[in-house]
């Protein structure tokens, strides 16, 4: 997949995420320290322009490498808690972790074009001389 445009549909920590080369995306969090390379190898789709390969469900071969820009601290969430009737309120907050990594290289195994298998049709006479 030579072209300009190349981008992946990778998968970490349970989630999809579309990355192309140059790009930075925030994560959930992995134990990597801040300029350690990592690469992701569960890739579902690569595509650019023209071709788009899908994975059945992860493409062999493929992977995606990224830096570590570092570990940071999400938005706060609000979690609250209450009860009808008996004065129960409960307030707390939360920060997510998320690692941001920027893309590097997105590298796609070497496409084999195949021709597509055609199937051998039988007459109706082969069928019943094979039936009988």
């Amino acid at each position: 997949m030579e072209g300009t445009n190349i981008y992946a549909i990778i998968e970490t920590g349970g989630k999809q995420y579309r990355v192309s080369e140059g790009q930075t995306v925030d994560v959930d969090n992995l134990n990597i320290i801040e300029g350690e390379a990592v690469e992701l190898d569960r890739v579902l789709v690569i595509g650019d322009e023209k071709n788009v390969t899908i994975g059945a469900p992860t493409i062999m071969g493929a992977k995606v490498t990224a830096t570590s820009k570092g570990t940071m601290r999400g938005d706060k969430i609000i979690v609250y808690k209450f009860k009808s009737k008996v004065r129960f309120r409960k307030k707390t907050g939360h920060h997510q972790l998320f690692t941001r990594l920027a893309i590097n290289k997105i590298e796609a195994p070497e496409m084999v074009k195949k021709e597509p298998v055609k199937k051998a049709s039988h007459s109706k006479k082969e069928e019943k001389e094979s039936g009988s």
